[in-house]
């Protein structure tokens, strides 16, 4: 409220405000001078979706963001479940949640900060290529190896001599 009284004092005294001229900017915060002297429109823009989620009403958004709690969620739970009962199914299923845990992050950090086109399709891209190389680099030492389990257990009970 305070930034309101503010432009509106500078407006009267004749002095043009350089914020809020943008012709670019969107919403209109619900206040306008009514005077002659100021004719400018108290504006600003709000981006509270990522671009490709921005329609209205939209449920794909929605429902990602639930998916993404619901997935922490059950990160949580697995954590005692691979300490109490290690074994095949716990692995894959930590192989494919941990992988879609990391795949959702990383795609949040590539929409706050890539942009362009082009840079966002490579940048999507490469993401894929990493989720799909590392479901399969897990996959492949539940498979091959121990398993993700038993690894961190026997990572846990290491001692330092």
């Amino acid at each position: 409220m305070a930034a309101l009284v503010r432009i509106s004092s500078v407006c009267h005294r004749g002095v043009s405000p350089l914020l809020f001229r943008s012709s670019s900017l969107i919403r209109p915060l619900a206040v306008q001078k009514k005077d002659r002297d100021c004719p400018y429109l108290i504006s600003a823009k709000i981006h509270a979706t990522p671009s490709n989620y921005a329609g209205s009403g939209s449920k794909a958004a929605s429902l990602h963001w639930t998916g993404e709690r619901i997935l922490s969620i059950v990160l949580l739970g697995l954590a005692p479940v691979a300490y109490y009962y290690p074994g095949p199914a716990v692995d894959y299923t930590l192989a494919a949640a941990l992988t879609l845990h990391g795949h959702w992050g990383l795609g949040q950090v590539l929409t706050d900060y890539v942009h362009g086109d082009f840079k966002i399709k490579m940048a999507n891209a490469g993401l894929f290529l990493l989720s799909t190389v590392t479901f399969a680099g897990l996959c492949y030492f539940n498979y091959h190896d121990v398993g993700i389990c038993k690894a961190v257990a026997l990572l846990w009970s290491k001692r330092l001599d």
